[in-house]
């Protein structure tokens, strides 16, 4: 249903809870997922997460972004094909006012508030992976705290053949707005879930898996000579590559428990890659 943000009271009125506050960082993180939401920010992103089945809760908007919107909604799930989103509210309202309640220019277009899906096992998403065909290239993410990270690590995964994702407790959420938007919807694409204790890696080994710890110690290995191993060059072969935390890197822990400790051959007195662009050029040289 088109609401009109004028014939609502103020902007305390409940329906638009979901919307305030956004800038919030900490606040977010709780409120989100106590209610069981994500915010999909950009008609590109709201697109992608429609086609990805995810439900909205209501959607909210410029009246000059409206047209362009008004197909997508009809396909989101819960709008039954009407593009005025049926049951579910359209707010729609004159940029100034969107940026009250927000607390941020709204320049990419619209929000979505989209119920969070359920997230799968790890075994089950692993399984499920390549249209039931199974994963043969992952990443876990050890306790990345930066959202922008996280989003551009999908867009790497997404983009360079990284069938799924896995992240630990402590790692930043991926369905976190910042995140999302810097991913390009691309969280939407690719499958992910968040494991329940780390470092625990006793069940990729018992499903065949190679772990790989992305990091600098005396004993690890370039990433070229990795590529070459045979747990790499077998069409058959699972390899999982761990990125460590901004700064830190990995934990001791979890780098003795990997099968192998790889590292980017760097030049120019250069030590590291920030965790983003470490993870692209790990995904580019292992891809299967």
């Amino acid at each position: 249903m088109i609401i009109p943000l004028e014939v609502l009271e103020d902007a305390t009125d409940p329906r638009l809870a979901d919307y305030t506050r956004l800038t919030d960082v900490a606040l977010r993180r709780r409120l989100e997922t106590e209610r069981g939401l994500y915010m999909a920010e950009s008609t590109k992103v709201i697109t992608r997460a429609v086609a990805a089945g995810h439900t909205p809760r209501s959607f909210l908007m410029a009246p000059r972004h409206w047209e362009q919107m008004r197909p997508v909604i009809a396909a989101a799930a819960g709008c039954g094909g009407r593009d005025d989103g049926g049951e579910v509210p359209v707010f729609i309202a004159p940029e100034e006012t969107l940026e009250t309640l927000t607390g941020f220019h709204l320049h990419r277009g619209a929000l979505a508030a989209m119920h969070r899906p359920a997230l799968a096992g790890v075994t089950e998403l692993l399984a499920g992976a390549r249209g039931g065909a199974g994963a043969r290239r992952i990443a876990i993410l050890e306790d990345l705290v930066d959202h922008t990270n996280v989003g551009a690590v999908f867009r790497s995964a997404a983009a360079l053949g990284i069938d799924a994702v896995l992240v630990t407790p402590r790692c930043a959420d991926p369905l976190y707005r910042r995140s999302v938007r810097v991913s390009m919807g691309t969280v939407f694409q690719v499958p992910w879930t968040r494991i329940e204790r780390w470092p625990v890696l006793d069940e990729l080994h018992a499903g065949g898996w190679t772990v790989a710890a992305l990091a600098l110690s005396d004993d690890s290995i370039g990433l070229d000579d990795f590529a070459a191993a045979p747990a790499c060059t077998d069409p058959e072969g699972k390899v999982a590559v761990v990125l460590g935390a901004e700064g830190d890197g990995l934990s001791h822990r979890t780098i003795t428990a990997a099968d192998a400790v790889v590292r980017i051959p760097m030049a120019g007195g250069v030590d590291s890659l920030n965790v983003a662009a470490a993870a692209a050029v790990a995904f580019w040289a292992l891809r299967a």
